[in-house]
């Protein structure tokens, strides 16, 4: 399948077919995830996890961005 990049006022976009999408289990209104792996784009429909009380929303977030920043010491550590 291939689908032309459109421009949407300062930013591009791009269409996905109804049935494509109702296959991934996603619709209007949906939050999806855009990653980049290795030079690829990569689309998925964000989860939504319910966190106990004591855990603030940013938390994966946080995480996430502390994996990155640290990931050549984590991978060290685990090669010991």
């Amino acid at each position: 399948m291939e689908r032309k990049i459109t421009k949407v006022g300062n930013s591009y976009g791009i269409t996905f077919p109804k049935d494509l999408l109702k296959e991934a289990g996603i619709s209007y209104g949906d939050n999806v995830k855009v990653e980049l792996k290795d030079g690829n784009i990569v689309l998925r429909k964000k989860e939504d996890i319910k966190l106990p009380e004591d855990i603030s929303a940013d938390f994966f977030e946080v995480l996430e961005r502390n994996i990155e920043k640290h990931e050549k010491t984590v991978r060290d550590l685990v090669d010991r």
